[in-house]
């Protein structure tokens, strides 16, 4: 099987369970003991947590581990919200991961205003409108780095620096960016920034939160204080130590990877609109990931052809794995203009670090016969 679906999850990186392992088989002990097992376990937690700082260029005081990238948006999100008693006004965008439109939704629900900027034809935001829409009444923009269908970047550098002058507090979800990107979080600049381990090539089940010094934020977690009183519950030191074994792998190669990624992106779609000329690449002219190809094919169901490729043995995805088996179209091509019609077509290929000029040769031949059977009224390649 190739695999190429690594904005789902990218494969286990060398090391990574090596690391986790030694925290099963050897640290018997909980962090927050003071004896010590548990002191051994508290090092094992805050060399971690050092490496995840390292990685966006933080203070280690900011790292926040969660369970995943879901639960820090949560907890970015509904622990401002509620600081604000749901009062006020949210921002965000018509693309976002529902990890974040859906705690979005609660806040609506529970009183908040909220506001979700349109995007245009390339899937981008417009930072006139950000600005236009802020007010002494906004209480958080939540916008994310880059998109995990089409892997357009919006524009956080703006976006950060408009919320800065506004004195608002920015949430900006860099699960899909990180690791594929240099990411210097002061940069951005995020008062709230999510990471997700699985998707730089760490476990599934291990993310963070990246939390500003001047963020109120009310825990979503309730217990015995842990994480700073922000995150209660026995840290998962295993998934913790994996993660901060692949930050540490992964940060002195993200520029030398993405080189590679984005030389290796340009094959693919030329070599595929070569073989398929009316395929639409989705956000072309954005700035993009450099590993992350969505694509609309007239005429052709991407469900079908995903299961099709799966049968050649390639893996890919025709959306967020998240929502798969869902029979409703994606919003993210939908806010981008595509009819129902074409966004039922748009398949995602996404690179990782794995991936070699042979796999893709290997798959545009696969991808040609596949659309071209499908479209002859055959579901099998």
């Amino acid at each position: 099987m190739i695999y190429l679906d690594h904005n789902a999850t990218s494969p286990t990186r060398p090391g990574v369970a090596e690391a986790m392992l030694a925290t099963l088989t050897r640290q018997e002990g909980n962090p927050s003991s003071v004896h010590g097992p548990g002191r051994a376990a508290r090092q094992t937690l805050d060399e971690a947590r050092r490496a995840v700082a390292r990685l966006v260029n933080v203070h280690d005081s900011r790292v926040i581990f969660t369970s995943g990238g879901t639960e820090a948006n949560h907890l970015a999100i509904l622990g401002v919200a509620e600081q604000a008693a749901f009062q006020g006004t949210l921002i965000t965008s018509a693309v976002e991961h529902p990890s974040v439109r859906m705690p979005c939704d609660k806040a609506e629900q529970r009183g908040m205003t909220v506001i979700r900027l349109p995007v245009d034809a390339s899937g981008r935001i417009d930072p006139d409108q950000l600005e236009t829409a802020l007010t002494p009444d906004t209480r958080l923009v939540s916008i994310m780095a880059a998109n995990n269908e089409t892997g357009v970047l919006q524009p956080v550098t703006e976006i950060g620096a408009l919320c800065r002058a506004a004195g608002v507090p920015f949430h900006c979800d860099a699960t899909q960016y990180a690791g594929k990107l240099p990411l210097q979080a002061d940069a951005i600049p995020a008062d709230l920034l999510t990471l997700s381990a699985h998707k730089l090539g760490g476990p599934k089940g291990c993310g963070a939160l990246i939390v500003g010094a001047a963020v109120q934020l009310t825990p979503q977690l309730l217990g015995g204080g842990q994480e700073r009183n922000r995150r209660s519950g026995t840290e998962n030191l295993s998934g913790i130590a994996g993660f901060g074994a692949v930050a540490q792998l992964v940060a002195p190669r993200i520029e030398a990877e993405s080189l590679v990624l984005t030389a290796l992106r340009q094959k693919l779609e030329e070599g595929l609109l070569k073989s398929v000329p009316d395929a639409v690449i989705l956000g072309a002219q954005a700035p993009r990931l450099p590993n992350t190809t969505a694509l609309a094919l007239p005429g052709v169901d991407g469900e079908t052809l995903v299961m099709t490729l799966d049968l050649a043995g390639f893996a890919i995805s025709s959306g967020a794995a998240c929502s798969s088996g869902k029979n409703t179209p994606s919003h993210v091509p939908l806010a981008m203009g595509l009819d129902h019609a074409l966004t039922r077509s748009v398949t995602r290929i996404s690179l990782g670090w794995d991936s070699t000029e042979h796999a893709v040769d290997r798959f545009i031949h696969a991808f040609h016969r596949s659309v071209d059977r499908l479209r002859k009224g055959s579901h099998f390649a």
